[in-house]
C-alpha cells in the first residue's frame, strides 16, 4: 500500500527523470507556450510546464491547456511580455495572449493557511519555491514539472506512479484538501472520468464525507466545472459518479430527482450525455460550437426543464434553475431560439429560398450543431452543410462539423454590407 503525500515539503530529493527517461518532447508542446517558457529561462527565471498539460503529455495524450509556473511575479512576466495581462484576486495570475490563445503563467507558491475560523483557502498569494508549489496541488498526477532548462521532468509528490497505476490521490489528508476547497471532489471525479482513472479509497470516502461542503463554493465556479465536464468528452460517465458520491443532488438536485426516480437513472438524460460525449470526442480539443447554450441544452431538455414563453415586449419568463447554479438568461433565450428552428431544419416542403434565408439567421450555426449533436438525422446535416457552402458569405466555413482550428471567424447569419459609393461629378 502507497503511503499518503504529506501536504507540505519534507525537504527530501524529487524524483527527476531525464530527457531520455520519458516521452515528453517539444515538438508535442504548443509553440507558443514554448516562446513564453524561453523567455522567462532567458531572462534568469526558473520556467516549467506546469499540471494537466505534463500529466497528458506523459500519457500520450492532447492536453487541453498548456501551463506555465514560474519563480518570476506576476509584474515581472508582464514586463516580459507586451501582451501580457494580470487577471485574478485569489489567485493572481498573469495571461499571456496569442490572438485568441491564452498561456497561463502562475509564479510558483506555498500553500495558504485558511483564515481564522474557517476551513476554506480564500486567497492563495504567497509565492514560494517550485516544491512548495508542487505541494499545494490538488492531485499527484497534476504536480509533475517540466523543465525547459534541462528538458526533465520533475516530480516531488509521487505523482509518476500514481500516473502509472492510473490512479487520483489527494496530496495530503483528503479531509483536510477537500474543505480547503471543496470544488476538488468535482475535479476528482472530472479527472477520473476523463482520463478512466481509480479514484483512490481514502479520497473517494472523504468526498462522500464532506459533499455538503460543496455549498460552501461560491455557485458560478460550480456551474463552470460543470461546463468543463461536459465539454471534456466524458460527461455520461461523471455526471453518473457525481450523482453516486451524492453530489449531484446538492448541486443540481432536478437532475438527481430524476436519476433516482424508482431507483433507476432516467434513460433520456444519459443518452443526451452520450450524445454530447460522441460528438465531443470526434475533435482533437474542444471545438468552439459546444457553446455554454448547447451544453445546457443537453442537460435541460431530456428532463422536460421549461424554458418560459416570451411576453409581448418579448421578454422571457421565469429564468429556469439547476438548484442554485446561476444560469444565465440570454443562454436560455439561445437554447429557446435554438430548438424552436429544429423545426424548420426538418422542413422538407420549404421551399430553396426559404432555406437559403435560414442559413442567414444569427443562431443557424449553434442550431446545426444541436441537430448533429441531439437530432439523429446525419443526412439532414449533410443538406445543410452543402447549402451553406453554396450560400454566399454565410460563414459556411464555421459548421458545426468541423473543427474550431478550421473555421473562419466570420459567424453564421452575419452579412458584411457594402457601403454604396457616391460618384462625384462636376456640374
Amino acid at each position: 500500500m502507497i503511503e499518503p503525500v504529506e501536504a507540505s515539503p519534507i525537504n527530501r530529493a524529487p524524483r527527476i527523470l531525464s530527457r531520455a527517461e520519458h516521452n515528453v518532447s517539444r515538438k508535442n508542446i504548443d509553440p507558443d507556450a514554448l516562446k513564453v517558457l524561453y523567455r522567462l529561462k532567458h531572462s534568469g527565471f526558473v520556467a516549467y510546464l506546469v499540471g494537466g498539460g505534463v500529466r497528458d503529455l506523459l500519457l500520450e495524450r492532447q492536453p487541453k491547456d498548456f501551463d506555465v509556473g514560474t519563480s518570476a511575479h506576476p509584474q515581472q512576466v508582464r514586463k516580459l511580455f507586451r501582451n501580457c495581462f494580470i487577471v485574478g484576486r485569489r489567485f493572481r495570475l498573469a495571461h499571456v495572449r496569442f490572438g485568441r490563445k491564452v498561456i497561463e503563467v502562475s509564479t510558483f507558491r506555498r500553500a495558504a493557511e485558511p483564515e481564522e475560523g474557517d476551513t476554506l483557502i480564500r486567497r492563495d498569494n504567497t509565492f514560494g519555491s517550485p516544491e512548495e508549489d508542487a505541494f499545494r496541488r490538488d492531485f499527484t498526477v497534476n504536480a509533475l514539472f517540466y523543465d525547459i532548462a534541462t528538458f526533465s521532468v520533475i516530480d516531488y509528490v509521487n505523482g509518476l506512479d500514481d500516473l502509472r497505476a492510473r490512479i487520483v490521490r489527494s496530496i495530503g489528508n483528503p479531509d483536510v484538501r477537500l474543505r480547503e476547497d471543496p470544488v476538488r471532489m468535482l475535479r476528482a471525479i472530472a479527472l477520473a472520468a476523463r482520463l478512466d482513472f481509480t479514484i483512490e479509497p481514502t479520497l473517494l470516502a472523504a468526498i462522500r464525507t464532506h459533499r455538503h461542503e460543496i455549498a460552501k463554493s461560491a455557485a458560478p465556479r460550480v456551474l463552470e466545472e460543470l461546463y468543463k465536464i461536459l465539454r471534456a468528452g466524458s460527461a455520461e460517465r461523471a455526471f453518473r459518479s457525481l450523482a453516486a458520491v451524492g453530489i449531484l443532488e446538492l448541486t443540481a438536485p432536478e437532475l438527481d430527482k430524476l436519476y433516482n426516480v424508482n431507483g433507476a437513472a432516467v434513460e433520456g438524460l444519459w443518452r443526451s450525455l452520450a450524445a454530447l460525449d460522441a460528438y465531443r470526442r470526434r475533435f482533437e480539443s474542444t471545438p468552439e460550437t459546444l457553446t455554454n447554450t448547447i451544453l445546457l441544452g443537453t442537460l435541460l431538455v431530456p428532463i422536460g426543464v421549461p424554458l418560459g414563453e416570451q411576453d409581448a415586449r418579448g421578454d422571457v419568463g421565469a429564468t429556469p434553475r439547476l438548484g442554485s447554479l446561476p444560469l444565465a438568461r440570454k443562454d436560455i433565450e439561445r437554447l429557446r431560439q435554438i430548438l424552436g428552428l429544429q423545426r424548420r431544419l426538418r422542413d422538407s416542403s420549404a421551399s430553396v429560398r426559404a432555406q437559403r434565408a435560414l442559413v442567414h439567421r444569427h443562431i443557424f450555426r449553434e442550431a446545426m450543431t444541436w441537430l448533429e449533436i441531439h437530432g439523429h438525422a446525419p443526412a439532414l446535416v449533410e443538406h445543410w452543410r452543402a447549402l451553406a457552402a453554396e450560400v454566399p458569405e454565410s460563414g459556411a466555413g464555421t459548421q458545426a462539423g468541423q473543427p474550431a482550428e478550421e473555421s473562419v471567424a466570420q459567424p453564421f447569419g452575419r452579412r458584411r454590407r457594402r457601403r454604396r459609393r457616391r460618384r462625384l461629378g462636376l456640374r
